[in-house]
């Protein structure tokens, strides 16, 4: 069984996220909610990297990782 908890916002904070909230139960929405901000900060970093990045630097990261998977080995004693 889920235990629950209470969290203590400011009144507007709590009036704008009803708004979006909708239909959802708090839980769900919130959960949503804080999916979608992972995803955000996510989307976020993969463009600053795409930004520093070249083309030749994701050829190497990519014959990296090849040679990489290539050689690893587990060793079992």
């Amino acid at each position: 069984m889920s235990r629950y908890v209470t969290i203590s916002v400011p009144v507007e904070v709590k009036k704008r996220l009803e708004k979006l909230k909708g239909s959802l139960d708090w839980g769900t929405f919130l959960l949503k909610l804080v999916e979608e901000y992972e995803h955000c900060k996510k989307e976020k970093a993969f463009k600053k990297l795409a930004e520093i990045l070249t083309i030749e630097d994701l050829n190497e990261i990519e014959e990296s990782y090849k040679n990489f998977r290539k050689k690893f080995k587990l060793r079992m004693s």
